[in-house]
């Protein structure tokens, strides 16, 4: 005779079978297979088997020798089921009335507790606790994981510019995704996971909450359990236990609980698989398999870290958290403004659209709170971001965990915080100086065993130095999510940030500056943001500031052509009387002279080609401001206005207010005159005859007049070498004024020095 499984599963928890007992136990009386079969099945010898039974029979007091035994124990279950079968039947006997009675009688007994359990949540620094309500933001889930993808590195970095890198594949995922509560109602068993900070924790409680509130699944009982609290209770209860322990507390009867959870009315939350200690583990996963199986009609949702789940629930589908999208991130911010009553949280947004690197944090929720924390203070972003980066940082290894008192298996103990930085510092400079963003799990764990061997007490055999590295890797990403799987066995960082951070964290505790500050570095955009974080991090950032000023003078001084190109800049902004730096005003010319050689090669007029390629930023950032009274009737604006006359619109010429020498207004007139009456029908074509036609000769006599009367859009004939190298060494003059302005402790004297010789020709910088 076959017994039922589920009913074995019962006796076998009522009689406390260990689980290798259990295995063998359900599998001996549910099925008719020999001895050896079911000992095949289970990977054990039939001599295993055998005293595996014996232990069984002891545990269900058939003592004796002989075949016997299992007769006495067969019988003895099936008088058991008999009762099971009375029992299940008593509860099925309910009326549909009855039951939904029943289902909102304990509601309403259970609504406080679970409100006051599941109604607030603190984060981080918050003085005090907050509705979940408040600041929830609709949680998003992947049906396909991607660490469980099959794919090569290049498939990952496919859509990746090189000398744009949009990080594609490190903090956008391009699955489609499906909101929280869609995946709860379409899956009645759902294994949800997610990075460090993802939002597991508070979406269980959203879920109660709105459960609770007849907003979501109104005819199911909710019930909020942090499976680290169920673990730690010393009696160590079953699963079913604990439960009906809870209700007890909300005056449910045992009886009332069978039939909630028989009939499938509960909407059972389990948080936190990952917090459980290991040496609970099994125990708590034994106990969620066979609650899960035995009352399959319920709903369960268990929330666990992608990286931590050690164990495959057969019948749950797994979905994991989606970072957050843009939508979301304006949700959560607005949210949070509101309830702290900070007035306009559009500046927040806009400083965060401007920084794409403070941006990239915010995708993950626990990083986005402390965005906001720190926002809060000056309602900006510090101009020093490695000090806000370091904070996240330190939020992810060691406080998040700290602030919810939970302690994590340390499976690399001899690694202090510090340590647990300079192996990540390790592993980033490595990787990034290779150009590396991905990279596969067997690389990874070399370059962790490279640190480790070298540690106090470290292994020295590489079969132990290799699980050591394997575990430490595994750790890394559950504990702190700084590493992830993007695919199968292959890696990165989170995000490009961390792993800009770390790069910049070797550079400066080394000061290597030699090998950092070389024209390939300064000259390539991949490292402008580790040069912004490095000088932030230094508690005197001279000497590397005077390097980088003097690479990037290097790079155009063996160029004459170049060198005459500056000592025009630096003669033409010798001669503007403004109330402004000269370096500004240098910068000014400097990038005017680009921009007009630009537009001047495809005149179009749909595009300002002069406006879109004139780049202020190192005269803006040097104090330059082109609206103010100062420089609205100065030489700068009239300069500005003649080239943008001549690189964008000089058909569209009206300004009175500009006062020229009497050659160049007549020449700007009689262009103006010429002016062909379809010409707002933007036809390119009859543009372009138009132009070659009756103006492009006096377009040329004009350019000449104001290089003679202003000394301004000369012709530099450029080649394209030379264009390449004039955009390299402005962008790298970028950086340099970037990393003065980035917070960073500098003394005024290098400040001044770096200012007075910015974008000067080599002739006029080595005298000094």
């Amino acid at each position: 005779m076959s017994l039922p499984r589920e009913f074995l599963m019962e006796m076998a928890r009522k009689y406390d079978l260990s689980p290798e007992q259990e295995d063998a136990f359900v599998i001996w009386f549910n099925s008719k297979k020999t001895e050896l079969e079911i000992a095949t099945e289970l990977h054990i010898s039939d001599t295993a088997l055998r005293t595996r039974m014996s232990h069984v029979y002891k545990k269900f007091s058939i003592n004796g020798k002989g075949p016997g035994k299992y007769g006495r124990l067969l019988n003895f279950l099936t008088t058991e089921y008999q009762k099971f079968k009375v029992s299940d039947s008593q509860t099925s006997n309910l009326s549909e009335d009855e039951l939904n009675d029943l289902v909102q009688e304990v509601r309403q007994k259970c609504y406080e507790i679970i409100q006051d359990q599941c109604g607030t949540m603190r984060s981080l620094t918050m003085s005090q606790p907050i509705d979940v309500s408040d600041l929830y933001t609709n949680v998003n889930v992947l049906e396909k994981i991607t660490s469980h993808r099959r794919c090569e590195i290049d498939e990952l970095l496919q859509d990746c510019n090189p000398e744009n890198f949009d990080r594609v594949g490190l903090g956008r995922i391009t699955e489609k995704a499906i909101s929280g509560q869609e995946a709860v109602k379409k899956y009645s068993k759902l294994m949800v996971l997610g990075k460090p900070g993802s939002g597991k924790t508070t979406f269980l409680k959203y879920l109660a909450i709105q459960c609770n509130q007849a907003n979501f699944k109104a005819e199911l009982v909710p019930i909020f359990i942090t499976l680290k609290q169920f673990a730690e209770v010393a009696e160590k209860p079953s699963l079913l236990e604990y439960i009906t322990e809870i209700f007890s507390d909300y005056d449910v009867s045992c009886e009332q609980v069978s039939i909630l959870l028989k009939q499938g009315k509960l909407l059972i939350l389990l948080d936190g698989l990952d917090e459980v200690k290991i040496e609970d583990n099994s125990r708590v996963i034994k106990q969620v398999r066979d609650l899960s199986e035995k009352f399959r009609q319920n709903k369960f949702v268990i929330t666990c870290r992608s990286a931590a789940k050690t164990y495959n629930f057969e019948k749950f589908r797994e979905v994991a958290v989606a970072d957050f999208d843009n939508k979301q991130i304006f949700t959560f911010v607005q949210n949070w403004f509101q309830l702290n009553d900070l007035g306009n949280f559009y500046e927040f947004i806009q400083e965060l659209e401007q920084n794409s690197r403070i941006r990239e944090l915010a995708t993950n929720p626990l990083l986005l709170t402390l965005l906001c924390l720190v926002f809060e203070d000056s309602l900006k972003f510090p101009a020093n971001r490695s000090e806000l980066y370091e904070e996240g940082i330190n939020i992810l290894l060691k406080k998040w965990d700290e602030t919810r008192n939970i302690e994590r298996d340390q499976v690399y103990k001899n690694l202090s915080l510090q340590r647990k930085k300079d192996l990540l510092s390790q592993i980033a400079l490595t990787t990034f100086e290779r150009g590396d963003y991905f990279f596969k799990q067997k690389e990874l764990e070399q370059y962790i065993s490279d640190y480790i061997r070298n540690l106090p007490d470290a292994q020295n055999d590489p079969e132990a130095l290799q699980l050591d590295s394997e575990a430490i890797l595994k750790s890394i990403e559950a504990q702190h999510g700084l590493l992830v799987e993007r695919a199968q066995k292959i890696y990165s960082f989170s995000h490009l940030t961390f792993q800009e951070y770390f790069t910049a964290k070797s550079f400066a505790k080394c000061t290597d500056w030699p090998n950092l500050v070389s024209i390939n570095h300064i000259t390539d955009p991949r490292w402008r943001e580790v040069f912004l974080l490095i000088t932030g991090m230094l508690k005197n950032a001279d000497e590397l500031l005077r390097l980088i000023k003097k690479k990037i003078d290097v790079l155009v001084a063996e160029d004459d052509h170049l060198q005459a190109f500056l000592i025009w800049v630096q003669q033409k902004s010798s001669s503007v009387k403004v109330p402004y730096k000269l370096s500004a005003i240098r910068a000014f010319y400097y990038d005017i002279s680009l921009s007009l050689d630009a537009a001047c090669l495809n005149p179009n007029p749909y595009i300002d080609l002069f406006e879109e390629c004139f780049d202020s930023e190192i005269a803006v950032s040097l104090g330059l401001n082109l609206k103010h009274d100062a420089v609205k009737h100065s030489d700068i604006n009239l300069d500005f206005e003649l080239c943008r006359i001549l690189g964008d619109a000089p058909a569209f010429i009206n300004d009175s207010e500009l006062e020229f020498e009497p050659e160049l207004k007549y020449l700007l007139l009689e262009i103006s005159s010429k002016k062909p009456d379809y010409y707002l029908t933007f036809d390119l074509d009859a543009y372009q005859y138009w132009w070659d036609d009756s103006v492009r000769h006096l377009v040329k006599k004009l350019r000449y007049a104001i290089i003679k009367y202003r000394n301004v859009g000369h012709y530099w004939d450029f080649k394209d070498s030379q264009k390449h190298l004039l955009n390299q060494y402005y962008n790298a003059n970028k950086l340099l004024i970037d990393c003065l302005n980035s917070g960073c402790k500098v003394s005024p004297n290098v400040r001044n020095e770096i200012e007075q010789t910015l974008l000067l020709p080599i002739s006029e910088i080595n005298p000094r």
